[in-house]
């Protein structure tokens, strides 16, 4: 007998490290799962080793208690290879397996290279691209565990380089009203005892203070940036543009 397949999952994320997703866009997955819909995230490494942390039981730990507190219904963790991910056949197939055992509407990922940080960002970016792409084929299911091709409706990227205030260039930019969930974004990230020790409260001002600024030019108290890749289109001028 066949085992049941999983819940389908409306949005996935997709981060090179546990932590990213957090970082990037927790408020936005927060919210989706108040207004009921079924979020997923998915690192492509286990993040280890790191400076300050046991090991990789703990850091996958830290990731399941930030799934927790965003509300995350699925966390799936890929035995990729922190520090030395690349962009290869066999790292798209094996994302593009979870494509398509879940079977999301939308997916969210990395936007684009993170100077001075983590080359494995710009990596990921490139791995999510082409198993979206991947997660369709037709006639080639023997390299995807004979599971059925998806298609992913929409792609979505989220910048990651806190650093900078160019973003990679896309289709449109949108911002994502993240005021009644930015507390717990947050929550989300302390969860990282090991990546973000007292040391390092830098980061929260440096989160808080983006958040606040993309929200304040939206006219939200807090924000998130997300950039199209493809044209988004409007059926409503007036309730898009004075929500």
């Amino acid at each position: 007998m066949n085992p049941e397949p999983p819940e389908q999952l409306d949005v996935i994320a997709v981060g090179a490290h546990p932590d990213d997703v957090e970082i990037a866009c927790g408020g936005t997955l927060a919210k989706l799962v108040q207004q009921g819909y079924r979020v997923g995230i998915i690192d492509l490494t286990d993040g280890e080793p790191t400076p300050l942390s046991p090991g990789p039981e703990s850091r996958l730990q830290e990731a399941k208690q930030a799934a927790e507190i965003l509300g995350i219904h699925v966390r799936e963790t890929l035995e990729l290879t922190n520090r030395r991910l690349f962009d290869s056949f066999e790292n798209r197939v094996a994302l593009a397996n979870l494509f398509r055992k879940y079977r999301p509407q939308v997916v969210l990922g990395l936007a684009g290279k993170t100077p001075m940080a983590s080359p494995d960002h710009w990596q990921a970016m490139q791995i999510t691209d082409a198993a979206v792409f991947y997660s369709r084929l037709t006639k080639w299911n023997d390299q995807f565990d004979n599971t059925e091709p998806h298609t992913i409706q929409k792609q979505v990227w989220y910048p990651l380089g806190f650093g900078s205030l160019n973003y990679p260039e896309g289709s449109g930019q949108f911002v994502v009203d993240i005021s009644d969930t930015f507390e717990q974004k947050l929550d989300s990230i302390r969860a990282y005892q090991s990546q973000f020790p007292p040391d390092k409260k830098r980061v929260y001002r440096l989160v808080e203070s983006q958040n606040r600024l993309l929200g304040t030019s939206a006219g939200f108290e807090a924000g998130e940036l997300f950039i199209c890749s493809t044209t988004l289109g409007v059926r409503d001028l007036v309730q898009t543009v004075c929500p």
